[in-house]
């Protein structure tokens, strides 16, 4: 029988950075009948799902899909592009970039890892330092992670772009949006990007699983020479299967079921009015912040993710403290701190399908845990955060 006493009332509030919460359209959708992954149905369910993701990407060139994390997505980006021994240049902004580096040396390339304090994006002033120096051209790849997961901090992919035209270097852009995609504006096409690795549980509001390449015509070329072991990340035998609608793996039904759903739904609101309503729901918890006298690992706004909040605690006090609190008196889970920052930030998801008051239930949240952690703040962020909210709804 279920243990009545530890029975807590009324929803669980999901407030990580991802996996975000999963709308009841999707879950529905999900719950469906499987069908045969060979039928003419499922072949029209594939075209369907590629079709739109290609649209949220921005995007007129392939988008593949793997039955994977987004750590598979990274390793596909990185050996369907290049060879053993080859460079690559990436930045420390968080914990995800260290992650994806240290993919790329075990898969045996060479990195050269810019060194940064894990409180800002990409520095384009390094981007155009490092290229200039490398006057032979051996850099084959640019690692950039656009919304860094762990920290808040997004990334200027656009301006990597442009320093790579202006110096006139040929190596690979490789971009992760896995916090990014579907809620921060991203621009696969206009922005030059060769491969842009995403995956499921964030802004594209489904469970984990599907990990995701788009991928440009450079990038599909460099893959006839790349030279790193690859099977089933391989990109060719994905492309040949999707011409017909088909995988070359047993694919994921009910996920993919879930995957045209959540894709229509963000279609039928427009990309537009959801980067807004992210743009707005982030303003507000920034507001928010800032009115409790805390400060953000991000310090500066407008380098800021409109994914999640990654909030610096004062000298003396546990950020995994507070939020074992939150979750033991509010049933309230928010993000802990990864890597460098472990125990002195947490971080506030509000990605996905999230509205006004998920947002101001989120908020109230964290400014009674504070209250009860002895956290020292002004007890007005969550006044001024509905007051953002009021007078842009």
């Amino acid at each position: 029988m279920p243990d009545l006493i530890s029975r807590k009332p009324g929803r669980h509030f999901l407030q990580i950075p991802g996996p975000s919460n999963v709308p009841d359209r999707v879950l529905r959708a999900m719950a469906g009948p499987t069908i045969d992954h060979r039928s003419r149905e499922f072949a029209q369910l594939t075209a369907q799902i590629l079709e739109k993701i290609g649209r949220v990407f921005q995007t007129a060139e392939p988008v593949l899909l793997f039955p994977s994390s987004g750590t598979g997505a990274w390793e596909a980006a990185l050996v369907n592009t290049l060879s053993p021994g080859d460079r690559v240049l990436a930045f420390e902004t968080g914990h995800f970039a260290a992650l994806w580096r240290n993919i790329a040396l075990r898969l045996g390339l060479e990195v050269e890892w810019v060194e940064g304090d894990w409180r800002r994006g990409v520095d384009l002033s390094m981007v155009k330092a490092k290229l200039a120096e490398d006057r032979d051209h051996t850099l084959q790849a640019v690692l950039v992670v656009h919304s860094e997961t762990s920290t808040g901090a997004l990334s200027d992919v656009a301006g990597v772009r442009g320093v790579l035209d202006k110096t006139g270097h040929p190596a690979l852009l490789l971009v992760d949006t896995i916090s990014s995609l579907a809620s921060v504006d991203y621009r696969h096409d206009e922005w030059g990007v060769d491969v842009t690795v995403c995956c499921s549980q964030k802004g594209l509001m489904l469970p984990p699983g599907l990990g995701m390449n788009a991928i440009s015509q450079k990038a599909l070329k460099a893959s006839d020479s790349a030279g790193l072991p690859r099977s089933y990340w391989d990109w060719g035998p994905v492309l040949k299967m999707n011409q017909r609608g088909f995988f070359p793996y047993t694919p994921p039904t009910n996920l993919l079921f879930g995957m045209d759903e959540a894709l229509g739904m963000i279609l039928e609101e427009g990309l537009e009015k959801v980067f807004a309503r992210h743009r707005r729901l982030a303003e507000a918890t920034r507001i928010a912040v800032r009115a409790w006298e805390l400060e953000m690992c991000c310090p500066d706004p407008s380098g800021c993710t409109d994914s999640l909040t990654a909030v610096w605690m004062p000298d003396g006090h546990d950020a995994d403290e507070l939020r074992r609190l939150i979750l033991d008196r509010f049933n309230m889970s928010l993000g802990s701190g990864l890597g460098k920052v472990k125990g002195r930030v947490f971080r506030i998801g509000h990605l996905g399908d999230m509205n006004d008051l998920m947002l101001a239930g989120t908020l109230c949240g964290v400014e009674m845990g504070l209250g009860l952690a002895g956290v020292p703040h002004r007890k007005e962020g969550v006044t001024a955060a509905l007051d953002h909210l009021a007078s842009t709804a």
